[in-house]
């Protein structure tokens, strides 16, 4: 008997360090506990007498005062288990019916030793449940000291899973020997179970708890609802599909944060602590003039303008006044297109004023007095308007924001009848071109 405890204690150090979770995973169980032994029911004639006192004829039962059975099975699938059982137990009380009658009889054999190896089919119910019932078939040998008998079994049992490796099994096994009762080495006979089973034997590599079989990352630990596959970061997106798996962020940003909250992941954000549009890399739009109109919007971003003006300045009324103060005293070489050189500092000062409203379109307009024939003085107008245009475009003046045109002798400003009327018809004027 020392020799058998001491083989229960070995089992259980087995299982202690090979015990895992989710039970369908562990194909192997070890199980041990106490049994109990009846003849009564092999005795009784009646089926009311077998099971009449199945579980309350106390007086009846053998049952040894120590771990007294151990079992080993492995799972086939489909809800199947096969296995080996050996028990040990002591018979000091012997159920016998007198014959011809319904009355019972207990003896003492004279503490008979009780062994038996029996092989064990189950297949069990609800095997997700922690009560999982089970019905069992099976045969083995039954020896009572010296002498036994062949035995074929069946029963039923139940597992009370406390974890979901560890549980409390209950059974019962019916022991039916083919020989006469009275004839038989073993008679026919109810042996109960009760004791604890532990399952193991499931392949973890990384310890996660999610055996390999089941794990998409078997060899890094990681999490049940990610397949076994880590989440580094915590911020529920495991690292496979995480582009920060280090850096908790967010889902709609592949897992990056997001520090300024524009929706632009910080890995990815020119200016990670300052909001800005996606568009602009993160960072916000500038407005390098500061006239409240952004660089984006701005036709003229580093001058300030108006928002009407889509950013640009306005062209006011003063301003062209005194571009037309200008215009009225360029000088032209007489019946020529060509500027007198005191001319020059005019039109210097009229291209400092396009310069200073870039968006803004003009037309040049030249004019004529009334001497010479009306088409000489139409050609010499528009070579005058033109020549201001080319003067303003090579120095720096965009050529599409410019027009020219000649009215000749056609838009007097008075009569040409005095030299002073005259001179002042013969001009130049620059008008705003409106946006429609």
């Amino acid at each position: 008997m020392k020799h058998l405890n001491k083989l229960f204690v070995a089992a259980l150090l087995v299982v202690g360090l090979n015990v895992h979770a989710q039970d369908e995973d562990n194909p192997w169980a070890i199980g041990f506990g106490v049994n109990a032994v009846s003849t009564r029911f092999g005795a009784a004639s009646k089926v009311e007498d077998q099971f009449g006192q199945y579980f309350n004829a106390k007086d009846q039962w053998n049952i040894l005062p120590s771990v007294s059975y151990l079992t080993v099975s492995r799972a086939i699938g489909n809800n199947l288990s096969v296995g080996i059982t050996g028990t040990v137990n002591k018979i000091d009380k012997v159920v016998s019916r007198t014959p011809g009658t319904n009355d019972y009889v207990i003896t003492d054999p004279g503490d008979v030793t009780y062994y038996s190896a029996d092989a064990i089919v189950k297949y069990g119910f609800l095997a997700k449940s922690w009560f999982n019932p089970y019905v069992h078939v099976g045969g083995g040998y039954t020896w009572l000291d010296e002498k036994g008998n062949g035995t074929l079994n069946g029963g039923i049992g139940v597992n009370f899973w406390f974890t979901e490796n560890v549980g409390l099994t209950l059974q019962s096994t019916y022991k039916h020997t083919f020989e006469d009762q009275a004839e038989a080495n073993v008679p026919k006979h109810i042996q109960h179970f009760a004791g604890l089973t532990f399952k193991f034997g499931g392949k973890d590599t990384d310890g996660d708890g999610i055996y390999d079989k089941d794990d998409a990352c078997p060899e890094t630990p990681g999490l049940k609802q990610f397949q076994g596959c880590p989440d580094t970061d915590g911020d529920g997106i495991p690292d496979a599909e995480d582009a920060c798996p280090t850096v908790a962020g967010l889902k709609e940003l592949a897992g990056c944060p997001d520090g300024d909250g524009d929706g632009v992941a910080d890995k990815d954000d020119k200016c990670p602590t300052v909001a800005g549009p996606k568009e602009n890399g993160g960072c916000p739009w500038p407005d390098t003039d500061g006239d409240g109109v952004l660089d984006k919007d701005d036709l003229c971003p580093s001058v300030k303008g108006t928002a009407a003006n889509r950013g640009c300045p306005e062209v006011t009324e003063e301003v062209m006044k005194r571009l037309n103060e200008y215009a009225r005293t360029i000088l032209f070489n007489s019946g020529k297109a060509t500027f007198k050189e005191e001319t020059l500092p005019v039109l210097a000062s009229m291209l400092s004023i396009f310069k200073e409203y870039p968006n803004a379109s003009f037309s040049i307009e030249g004019h004529t007095d009334s001497d010479g024939s009306n088409a000489l003085n139409q050609t010499l107008s528009e070579n005058r308007a033109g020549a201001v245009k080319t003067f303003l475009v090579e120095n720096g003046i965009a050529a599409d924001r410019l027009t020219s045109i000649g009215f000749g002798e056609t838009k007097p400003i008075v009569s040409n009848k005095t030299a002073k009327g005259k001179a002042q018809n013969r001009r130049v004027e620059v008008k705003l071109i409106k946006r429609e």
